[in-house]
């Protein structure tokens, strides 16, 4: 079996690894120099409903980089507004320590790999062209996964936020995103809230060094500080058009609130430089990343893949999505989990198998289905999930669904008959 993922995410990794268990040859074409796309600038894992859908995940057999993400935890059962039991990942060496797992199973990596071409044969797609090093080069498989992600190229951050922020994206430098599932002549959909187009990025991220001594102290030592926002300059941070909702609370709109993960993580999804750094500890902030954060962040929700509940592209055979490639998901343990069920049920299809469809049993299966039909509305586009926050968590809780308990969790994957399936071949 050979299979190609397009995009090196945190849910094209976990995409690898899925297929890869499956006994399939893997390759992995990522269009930067680097793997993980939004983790390496992003840390949180665990909060809220991430703790259940997690450990679900584990339960199922596909816990590979959420122990890899545990053992690289700079702060672990930390509380911030509206969250509990989160663990915070250092983004400084998160990246190397998934890439050298991916190549201890035999994952093939090639980077600054932008595909630019999809070949079809019917319903299937055939191979994917690139260039590397300026040469063209054309790659066959039996299957494929969509983990491009929907945010940039500049032009569409230009059009529907504040420019480009020069974010870890790097679409100046190794082009702008190219979707496996536009090339394969699938119309994408666009998540919306009202007139505006797509979401802005959550949080930036600010040099520790740049912060007070005071400030920097409490941040290494409790993982997470809060100051308020003087009164004279409140409202300078605007929150409404957040991608991550589950943080557009009124405490991340009255203080700076910020978290551990390596650099000094701002939540919000930028801040004004001179008013930033006329709060106390700030004076003299600098920006991380975005190196624009004063000004704008990267916009995203542009381009997803409309698919079903086994994370098949429509239109396509043998076409799997996942991240935010699968709809209006937000977050890491997001990512991680359509990835898996994306290159596990690629392997699958390789085989001739049936594609698996999650049980609504269990969070991971429940989020999947409900995102996926209410992405088919117009009100639905107007929102954005995550088992850690907002609209989704509310659902989590009142299905009964969320819970911290560990031995319940395993208990509930094992009624389903699909403990360790992602480790079976």
């Amino acid at each position: 079996m050979q299979i190609i993922i397009v995009g090196g995410g945190w849910s094209g990794c976990a995409a690898a690894i899925a297929a890869r268990k499956q006994g399939a040859e893997v390759l992995l074409l990522e269009r930067t120099d680097m793997l993980l796309g939004t983790g390496l600038v992003g840390g949180i894992m665990r909060n809220n409903g991430r703790f259940t859908a997690t450990e679900e995940m584990v339960a199922l057999g596909g816990g590979e980089l959420f122990a890899l993400a545990d053992a690289n935890s700079l702060h672990r059962n930390i509380a911030f507004p509206g969250h509990e039991h989160a663990s915070l990942y250092n983004v400084a060496v998160m990246e190397p320590v998934v890439r050298t797992f991916l190549q201890s199973m035999g994952i093939q990596l090639r980077f600054m790999a932008r595909i630019d071409a999809a070949e079809k044969n019917g319903n299937r797609i055939v191979s994917v062209s690139a260039k590397i090093d300026g040469q063209p080069i054309s790659f066959d498989a039996d299957a494929f996964v969509d983990t491009t992600g929907t945010a940039g190229p500049m032009n569409l951050c230009a059009r529907h936020g504040n420019g480009c922020a020069m974010c870890i994206l790097r679409c100046p430098s190794f082009g702008g995103r190219v979707s496996l599932t536009a090339l394969a002549g699938i119309p994408e959909k666009v998540g919306k809230k009202g007139s505006a187009i797509g979401a802005m990025s959550g949080s930036c991220k600010l040099l520790k060094e740049s912060l007070s001594p005071e400030l920097l102290d409490i941040l290494n030592r409790e993982g997470v500080a809060v100051v308020p926002i003087p009164k004279e300059i409140s409202g300078k941070a605007d929150i409404s058009g957040k991608a991550c909702q589950q943080y557009a609370l009124p405490e991340f709109r009255d203080n700076v609130i910020l978290l551990d993960t390596g650099h000094a993580k701002l939540m919000t999804p930028f801040f004004p430089l001179e008013e930033l750094r006329k709060i106390p500890g700030f004076a003299n902030a600098r920006f991380e990343d975005p190196y624009s954060g004063g000004q704008g962040n990267s916009m995203r929700y542009l381009g997803m893949s409309p698919r079903d509940d086994a994370l098949k592209v429509d239109g396509v055979d043998n076409l799997y999505c996942g991240g935010e490639k699968a709809g209006l998901l937000v977050g890491h343990t997001e990512a991680i989990v359509t990835g898996t069920l994306a290159g596990y049920n690629a392997g699958r299809t390789a085989s001739g198998a049936k594609a698996l469809v999650l049980p609504g049993e269990l969070a991971v299966g429940d989020a999947i289905a409900h995102v996926g039909e209410r992405m088919r509305t117009e009100e639905g586009l107007a929102f954005k999930y995550t088992f850690s926050g907002s609209v989704y968590f509310d659902r989590m809780k009142e299905l009964g669904l969320y819970t911290v308990d560990a031995g319940a969790i395993r208990g509930r994957v094992a009624r389903t008959g699909l403990g360790g399936i992602f480790s079976k071949r």
